[in-house]
């Protein structure tokens, strides 16, 4: 009897099928009706019936151009993102260097690094009441080390002064995801192919060298990810702000997603200007990314491909001439 051949291919259609439906209706369909609503004039709780402006473009116009809050959330956002990321990725490539030292060798490594990824798991309410508390005015840990240190004699209201609020905003991002990215490297620099780090041995490369000229270069994939990732997550920073100062001082902490949430679920309910400040954050956030992939591709690929095409296009023409 001939053995009927059994296709198992459409079991990973079927596999698929659950995660493609819940994507459609809680992730398309959302994106999608928000634009939508962008282009409206949808206001309200109960609201039934909306229109499309005239101007389709006037949500996203009054927001750019007469609305000063948003402009401001917009640059309180890019501010905070830049101070925190710049010493996390720095900490994070140094304490990777350290980690991955052949020469080292540091023992107890499993328990440094749960240490540094620590302040990942702590929710960030609890984060953000615990430094309120460290800064508290007048009496707070940090006051009372200034006094005694003499550095004060009278207590200082940090959060009054819209930099260091800032500061601490970003300080609290920094710590709380260092250790995340400090993971991330780590587990990229062990993808990396140990014969790469024995024959720079071999040539007499220190650690610096061939951290700068091995480690780096081949950490580019890993960099551009930390890089879109950690820049998404800035553009929805919304839970510290909003629970550390809510906003303040004078706006100082307030950022565009802690706007487009007043917009939408407070005062007069404007849902219509949320959605278009919501598509506003994604085309920048789209424009980012496709610089950096940009930037940061990877330019010996790209120049071999463009030679493979030259190649092709000389030879198919040689063989058009021959013919």
């Amino acid at each position: 009897m001939r053995r009927r051949s059994i296709s198992y291919s459409r079991y990973g259609f079927l596999f698929c099928l659950p995660f493609i439906l819940a994507f459609l209706v809680f992730s398309l369909y959302p994106i999608l009706y928000t634009a939508f609503i962008g282009f409206t004039d949808l206001k309200g709780v109960a609201t039934k019936e909306f229109h499309v402006l005239d101007d389709p473009f006037e949500n996203f116009k009054n927001l750019l151009f007469d609305n000063d809050l948003f402009r401001n959330s917009l640059l309180n956002t890019a501010i905070i993102w830049i101070i925190n990321f710049i010493p996390q990725l720095g900490i994070a490539l140094l304490l990777t260097a350290w980690f991955t030292n052949r020469r080292l060798k540091i023992r107890g490594q499993g328990g440094f690094k749960i240490l540094f990824y620590m302040p990942n798991m702590i929710t960030a309410g609890t984060i953000a009441v615990l430094f309120s508390s460290l800064f508290a005015y007048p009496m707070g840990p940090v006051n009372s080390l200034y006094q005694m240190l003499g550095w004060s004699d009278e207590p200082i209201n940090f959060l009054l002064d819209k930099w260091t609020a800032r500061g601490i905003v970003s300080f609290i991002q920094y710590w709380m995801w260092y250790g995340h990215t400090m993971l991330i490297l780590i587990a990229g620099v062990m993808g990396i192919n140990p014969t790469l780090y024995e024959a720079a041995e071999i040539d007499g490369a220190n650690g610096w060298q061939q951290f700068t000229k091995i480690t780096l270069p081949s950490l580019r994939t890993i960099m551009l990810y930390i890089l879109i990732t950690s820049m998404i997550g800035g553009l929805q920073m919304f839970d510290i702000p909003l629970l550390f100062q809510n906003g303040g001082p004078d706006n100082a902490t307030y950022t565009a997603s802690m706007f487009i949430y007043a917009q939408a679920f407070k005062g007069q309910y404007l849902y219509n200007r949320a959605a278009a400040a919501s598509m506003i954050l994604f085309v920048i956030a789209a424009v980012l990314s496709a610089i950096l992939f940009y930037l940061l591709r990877d330019r010996d690929a790209a120049r071999l491909k463009r030679e493979e095409r030259r190649i092709r296009k000389a030879a198919a023409k040689g063989g058009v001439m021959n013919a």
